[in-house]
């Protein structure tokens, strides 16, 4: 029987290699784990016994209404800027002087001084045909903004109106212009000009 052959001795280059690196097994110690189990007992602890209503004087001493702000009153005219800036300063104007034969100017109108229940009812329900503004005559369309905007809305976006460029009429509440919305609420279509505004100018 031939006898096996002698294994061949490795080479001086596979005798420089390292050995392929493997990962073994760690396990995490006891007492990692058993810190780990202290600390989330004790938050559950601490979260259970903390009290809900903290006296005021352990924050910083600031009540709720300071810390809401200051509020704006209902017909101010920060909100009535800001709502004629929207939804009014495109035709009117920011300097409310309208376009001259084209959109009729604000300051010094007599409809925008006038009773306040017709400038409200305008807003209301708009305007379509002749309008005659400060002597001028004016043939164009207002949009109504009574789905648009709400009485608080109304009433501010009129207060400001009546009280910017020289304007000193008193300003409009909420209530009146609720009131107004009642009252013609039957109203489907814009007012014709001078032809039905006339009779509630007076």
């Amino acid at each position: 029987m031939p006898d096996s052959p002698s294994p061949i001795p490795p080479s001086p280059q596979e005798q420089r290699e390292l050995a392929d690196p493997h990962e073994a097994y760690t396990p995490i110690p006891r007492s990692i784990l058993l810190l780990v189990a202290v600390l989330v007992l004790w938050g559950i602890y601490y979260i259970a016994q903390a009290p809900i209503n903290i006296p005021s004087e352990l924050g910083d001493g600031r009540t709720v209404s300071a810390l809401e702000g200051k509020k704006v009153a209902s017909g101010g005219a920060a909100d009535g800027a800001a709502l004629y800036s929207a939804n009014c300063a495109a035709c009117h104007q920011a300097t409310g002087l309208g376009l001259p034969g084209v959109f009729p100017p604000l300051e010094g109108s007599e409809w925008v001084l006038g009773k306040p229940e017709t400038v409200v009812a305008i807003v209301l329900h708009g305007i379509t045909g002749q309008l005659t503004v400060k002597g001028n005559t004016f043939n164009g369309a207002m949009p109504p903004f009574a789905t648009q905007l709400g009485d608080a809305e109304i009433a501010a976006v009129l207060s400001y109106v009546r009280s910017q460029w020289g304007n000193t009429a008193p300003p409009v509440s909420p209530e009146l212009v609720g009131q107004v919305r009642a009252a013609t609420k039957d109203k489907t279509s814009p007012f014709e000009g001078d032809k039905e505004l006339g009779a509630l100018k007076q």
